[in-house]
């Protein structure tokens, strides 16, 4: 668990300096859970390499002294163009865990995304005021996923997440080498019955057994479609490398798909998220919205997928290293820092606001231009 109560204790001036706080505070099992990638992390490298390749071509001679950060995602005006990932268990990193998260989402006016596997209740999340959105992982018991849909419908959630890239976990192989375990005191509150992740195996991880005997490996479009039709939520689908894929999502009525490899933790190898971003904006219709997530870490990364077209960004490690830390002054202080950082990448790129970064040209490497 995190044992620092003071974010200022931590000299952070960029997220990742949260990190190595985080690193310092965790167990190195938790550590480990919480930041590693499937296989030999090739795609968890290669999302951050892949950023860092995409270069701005900053315009000048604008007034940008009001500069502003604010935004819309799924119709409802946000602060900034940034939500929280869902990312389960955080009681794992913080006795409050995603209530502490989501206060720092609602105080930073950008919406909390609930997973499936939170370890709060959505209930207590959404009556704290914020904006939640619902992560739903399809489950092997069809009755348990409707039943969790109109849980999140009966909530007060704004918008029903459903991530499609996880028919089982992908081989997570620090979580194998630690015989990985959820402690007694950290469960999955809306999966109640049933397997569960506390106990240790001979050789691999206990989570990863509890979503394979949780998860359904069988969703398909007709899944979605019949979600589309029974859900009066605003819909996304979470998961999606593919613009064929994405296409027929935009086809199906979902309102957001989510350009994802899921931090490098699913298919090891799988393309970086930025690479297949621009692709998928160009397929889809304009009244989809493309969201982006897996390694942002930056304001800069903010302004770079605006750039390539996203409506905006998911950001999920960065608030448990915060978390870890100081609780929900520590997330706050991560958002609060992602705030900062985007509006100053906005004005130095020439970008009054985040409609204008949509129109800024980008250049991969020293050479290409996307």
């Amino acid at each position: 668990m995190g044992s620092r109560s003071n974010p200022e204790a931590v000299e952070a001036h960029r997220l990742d300096d949260f990190a190595r706080a985080a690193a310092s505070v965790l167990s190195p099992e938790v550590w480990d859970f919480l930041a590693g990638g499937s296989g030999a992390e090739t795609t968890l490298d290669a999302n951050r390499s892949a950023l860092d390749r995409i270069f701005l071509v900053p315009r000048v001679l604008r007034d940008v002294a009001g500069c502003e950060t604010d935004a819309t995602l799924l119709g409802r005006p946000v602060r900034m163009p940034v939500a929280v990932a869902p990312v389960a268990y955080q009681r794992l990193v913080h006795p409050e865990g995603e209530a502490a998260a989501a206060r720092a989402a609602k105080s930073a006016g950008v919406p909390f995304t609930a997973s499936t596997l939170s370890s709060v209740p959505v209930e207590e999340l959404t009556a704290l005021g914020g904006s939640v959105w619902f992560q739903l992982y399809w489950q092997r018991d069809e009755v348990r996923s409707w039943d969790l849909v109109r849980r999140a419908e009966d909530a007060g959630c704004e918008a029903l997440v459903l991530t499609v890239d996880v028919p089982w976990m992908g081989r997570r192989l620090r979580d194998v080498r630690n015989r990985f375990a959820l402690p007694d005191e950290v469960r999955a509150a809306h999966l109640t019955t049933g397997p569960t992740a506390h106990e240790r195996t001979r050789d691999g991880s206990a989570v990863a057994v509890h979503t394979g005997r949780t998860f359904s490996a069988s969703v398909t479009w007709s899944t979605l479609d019949e979600l589309r039709r029974r859900t009066r939520l605003p819909l996304v689908l979470k998961g999606v490398l593919a613009p064929e894929d994405a296409l027929r999502a935009a086809e199906s009525g979902v309102d957001a798909v989510v350009v994802s490899n899921h931090g490098g933790r699913q298919l090891d190898g799988a393309l970086p998220s930025v690479d297949a971003l621009p692709e998928i904006v160009r397929a889809v219709p304009d009244h989809c919205e493309v969201l982006f997530d897996s390694g942002v870490r930056s304001g800069t990364d903010v302004l770079r997928a605006l750039a390539l077209g996203a409506r905006g960004v998911l950001v999920g490690r960065p608030l448990l290293w915060g978390l870890a830390v100081a609780g929900e002054a520590g997330a706050a202080r991560v958002l609060d820092l992602l705030a900062v950082e985007l509006r100053d990448a906005l004005g130095l790129s020439g970008c009054h606001d985040v409609a204008e970064a949509r129109h800024l040209r980008t250049v991969c490497g020293p050479l290409r231009e996307r």
